[in-house]
């Protein structure tokens, strides 16, 4: 008997679609400054010119803050970011694992649907026999009552269904859906009911009644707890009396899915031994990759920390042996223009600090004469009187230079030694602003103050930060354009902050980038009425520096410039990192607070240097 369409096969085990193989305590910051917001730069441009994080120093240990969401995965971008071997090994498996999934489930659904239509097929041949053997044995019945009709086709059933019918095959045979004459012969079967049969196979029966149907589905069948995927065929049989009747045949596909449930669990440990495999081979490979390359970093941190004798083993003549050969011939190049570069910056220093000293005698003689001839100028015709002032001025801008020239020379060479004191930063200010009064009345500069009455004792050099404080008073005078000059005063307990703003001609984004770099100067040609020599914020910037301190500036063009010093009060304390940007035009109402800043403590040895 020719069979009809079947349905697509689905998978044997109900509810499934799919099967896959192979798958198998930190620093917090020392909140210095009242409110956070105090560092926020609105539209003005700073520039950070006092250093990098103190050397030598401590981290000051306190409580650590609560993480944030992104500190919290921070440690996964660590982890992959700083990994070589762990992003190429993770990479591998999961490359591994994929590829092993994608393959076990083409496998899985191709033995799947093989077995599937093995058994299909199987089950139409055994239904065609049955079939057959059913409908000979209605036809040659002489018992034709309807008890008889009855008791002939339970007999019939229970033979079809064998001895064993919880394994073997489930029987049912029931009137059809185009049978006019009653049921004679109720429905009767052996393992399954009528109710769990698909009503569309008991359709497709009565429009195609001369070919086989078959479906395989899930379902209820006596014994079982559990739906069974099982191969239900269909087919038409004729009873005397009774008319047309259905006879289903169910064939339970227990045995296949036993089969592809032990292929499965294959396909699992299969999968899990390939992946283990992957990372074996990806970790052999990476370590034979990475391991030279984690040495190389190795030693250019060695490097990087001065120790310019550390070099690669070469080892073979490959492509990683050559790249230590490049390596080392990197070094001992660097190494040979370092000692070049420190030999000219020692002779460098040397000759300033020399010629430096030289000078101071033939300058003192040069002085005492010049002002003889100061005192006498009354005594000379006038444009010999002139050239007398005119050489005065020039001996103290001399004298001035050379004795920022020794400065400098001082800290190039680490000979620097602060006389640290405790004193109030609140009159050091009051006294520069009194030295520059003279200036600031020639240019028509009002200095205004703005600090408490009380004593914000610190302990420093005074000579240096007042030095420092007269330094950037007399450039905001200067440059301020006749308007005022506004020298703000704020402290907290460990921190204390001194911003002088001005409100001239400001700097550029690219000028305040230069600002504290050795004789630079905004405008050449713009004159200056100080005589400035280009050292003096140089210098001030090693004054914040040597005081654990930041001297930073915040500018814009046409609206002024603002340069802010922060110094810890205390010697065993210093800023550890750049605080935030100096406050623009519109925010100078935060020069009152003092931003928020990270401190460290101080090394032993570094106090120990300092009287």
């Amino acid at each position: 008997m020719a069979s009809g369409t079947r349905p697509d096969i689905p998978d044997l085990r109900a509810g499934e679609t799919d099967a896959s193989a192979g798958r198998a305590e930190a620093p917090r910051r020392v909140e210095a400054g009242a409110a956070a917001e105090a560092g926020a730069t609105g539209a003005s441009r700073s520039a950070d010119a006092s250093r990098s994080p103190v050397p030598g120093r401590a981290d000051l240990d306190v409580a650590p803050e609560e993480p944030s969401d992104v500190e919290e995965g921070a440690w996964w971008y660590a982890w992959w970011g700083r990994s070589l071997r762990a992003r190429v090994i993770t990479t591998t498996v999961l490359v591994g694992v994929f590829l092993s999934a994608l393959l076990g489930t083409v496998l899985y659904q191709q033995v799947a649907q093989g077995l599937v239509a093995q058994a299909v097929a199987g089950a139409e041949r055994d239904a065609s026999q049955q079939v057959a053997l059913a409908q000979e044995a209605f036809d040659s019945t002489d018992r034709q009552d309807d008890s008889g009709l009855t008791q002939t086709a339970d007999d019939q059933v229970r033979s079809m269904a064998g001895n064993s019918p919880e394994e073997g095959r489930r029987v049912l045979l029931m009137p059809g859906l185009d049978n006019t004459r009653g049921a004679v012969v109720p429905p009767t079967g052996v393992g399954v009911n009528a109710e769990d049969l698909p009503p569309a196979l008991q359709e497709a029966i009565a429009a195609d009644p001369t070919n086989q149907q078959v479906v395989v589905v899930p379902m209820n069948l006596a014994g079982e707890t559990d739906q069974v995927t099982s191969v239900v065929v269909g087919s038409r049989v004729s009873l005397p009396r009774a008319g047309e009747y259905d006879l289903f045949l169910v064939y339970p596909l227990v045995r296949e899915q036993e089969t592809l449930d032990l292929l499965r669990q294959l396909f699992y440990a299969g999968g899990l031994a390939l992946s283990l495999l992957v990372a074996g081979v990806g970790w052999l490979a990476t370590r034979l990759v990475t391991g030279p390359v984690e040495e190389a970093a190795a030693v250019a941190q060695q490097l990087a920390r001065g120790r310019l004798g550390e070099r690669l083993p070469v080892r073979g003549s490959d492509e990683l042996a050559q790249l230590a050969t490049s390596f080392n011939t990197m070094a001992d190049s660097i190494q040979l223009q370092i000692r070049e570069l420190r030999s000219l910056s020692q002779l460098q220093q040397r000759f300033v600090s020399d010629v430096s000293h030289e000078l101071r005698t033939p300058l003192t003689t040069i002085r005492m004469a010049g002002e003889m001839l100061h005192m006498s100028r009354d005594e000379f015709p006038e444009p010999v009187a002139r050239s007398a002032e005119l050489l005065q001025q020039e001996l103290d801008r001399f004298e001035e230079l050379l004795n920022e020239l020794l400065e400098i020379s001082r800290y190039d060479s680490g000979a620097t030694i602060l006389e640290r004191h405790d004193e109030d930063m609140v009159a050091l200010v009051g006294a520069a602003a009194d030295g520059v009064a003279t200036l600031a009345e020639r240019l028509d500069v009002l200095v205004r103050v703005h600090a408490t009455t009380a004593p914000v004792v610190v302990r420093m050099d005074g000579r240096r930060i007042a030095r420092v404080l007269r330094n950037l008073l007399a450039n905001a005078v200067e440059h301020g354009e006749g308007r005022p000059v506004d020298v703000t005063v704020a402290a907290t307990e460990h921190v204390v902050a001194v911003s002088v703003r001005d409100h001239g001609i400001g700097l550029s984004e690219q000028e305040a980038a230069h600002v504290f770099d050795r004789f630079w100067r905004a405008d050449p040609s713009r004159d200056r009425t100080t005589g400035g020599t280009g050292l003096g914020l140089a210098i001030a910037q090693e004054d914040a520096r040597v005081h654990g301190g930041w001297l930073q500036v915040g500018s814009e063009p046409g609206r002024g410039a603002c340069f802010r010093l922060l110094l810890p009060r205390q010697e065993r304390y210093a800023v550890a990192e750049a605080p935030p940007p100096v406050p623009g035009p519109d925010e100078a109402a935060q020069d009152t607070r003092v931003p928020p800043v990270v401190l460290a403590l101080a090394s032993p040895a570094e106090e120990d240097e300092q009287p």
